[in-house]
């Protein structure tokens, strides 16, 4: 039997709820210009920092049932929402749904931009060679993760091997002509850190990426976004068995930037879970926090007994006021972090 428990890193009074009060502002959904839809956990990686949990052996994964019902939300819905433009498909590796390529598909067809969120070494395994010609033909957008540009650092966060991997499936999209001048295919690199610390400024360490793979590597892209590692899942695993927990949360609230709050992306999007609950952002989702539905341990529960995407009106989801708890210090911290990288 399923037990209520007490949100992870929350309290009776929401500490940043009360830290955006005390600063008179207010934190609603002001748009929705992004459906973030994570189509399953099931990943060819197990990274040290992954907020997901995923790994190879996780079971969940979106059927083509559920992802129709979104389509056919996103259908009777788009006059009413003029600015929903992108879908934004995460995992796991999201490549990994055996629906992967028809929901694209799919998509592409309604006008909607796509953005693939990938971590670079599916695209060289088995079964999925041929990847990148699918997401030229589709223009797909790929947001790949390289944590750093050494080796040593990224094999630490995400496994051996990791780099040479990435490397090369970024050589493979270049010549695909992703992140190429002249081309409709954005290629962009996340950064994250891989130690306790908040990610260094963007635009520095963007031309510091953008040097050293050229040189070394001949690998051009567009953007770098840097993103905040978020202290849930496997990440405060990681801070609790090192004794870095406080410490780590008392840097990102010491680093609240209040200029950040009126960027945060959960003012323009509602993420998507496999079986179609809907929750504020991604890190929400991974700490059971539906929009409507049991405040409990166990996610298979929450996402089976949630509210689903199709059962909502556009009105209910606009001026909604978003659920919030003391991870959310770790988008406003220093200059901000979104899935877009940095807000300030």
């Amino acid at each position: 039997m399923s037990q209520t428990i007490q949100l992870p890193l929350a309290s009776e009074q929401d500490p940043f709820a009360s830290h955006l009060a005390a600063d008179g502002q207010t934190l609603a959904r002001d748009t929705l210009t992004t459906l973030q839809i994570n189509v399953g956990k099931m990943c060819n990686l197990a990274c040290h920092h992954c907020h997901v949990e995923a790994g190879p052996n996780r079971p969940e994964i979106m059927t083509w049932q559920t992802m129709a019902k979104i389509l056919g939300w996103i259908d009777d819905h788009r006059a009413a929402l003029p600015e929903l433009s992108t879908i934004d498909l995460t995992g796991g590796a999201p490549e990994m749904n055996p629906h992967f390529r028809r929901l694209v598909a799919e998509c592409r067809q309604r006008g909607l931009h796509v953005l693939d969120r990938c971590n670079l070494t599916i695209l060289l395994d088995e079964g999925y060679e041929n990847l990148i010609d699918f997401f030229v033909e589709h223009e797909v957008e790929i947001v790949a993760s390289l944590p750093c540009y050494l080796q040593d650092n990224v094999d630490k966060q995400r496994g051996k091997g990791v780099f040479d991997g990435s490397v090369i499936a970024l050589q493979q999209l270049n010549a695909a002509g992703y992140g190429r001048p002249g081309t409709n295919l954005q290629l962009d690199l996340v950064f994250n850190p891989v130690d306790y610390g908040l990610p260094p400024e963007q635009g520095p360490l963007e031309a510091a990426y953008k040097k050293h793979l050229r040189k070394h590597y001949d690998i051009e892209f567009n953007s770098l976004y840097t993103i905040t590692n978020m202290p849930i899942k496997r990440f405060e695993h990681a801070l609790r068995r090192d004794g870095e927990f406080d410490g780590y949360m008392d840097k990102l609230f010491n680093a609240h930037n209040t200029d950040t709050v009126s960027k945060v992306m959960c003012r323009s999007l509602v993420s998507i879970g496999w079986e179609g609950a809907v929750y504020d952002c991604d890190f929400n989702q991974m700490l059971q926090m539906a929009l409507d539905g049991p405040q409990l341990e166990d996610e298979h529960v929450v996402e089976r007994e949630s509210r689903k995407l199709w059962e909502y009106s556009p009105n209910e989801l606009l001026g909604r006021a978003i659920a919030t708890s003391a991870h959310c210090f770790g988008c406003t911290a220093g200059a901000g972090s979104s899935c877009t990288g940095a807000l300030a």
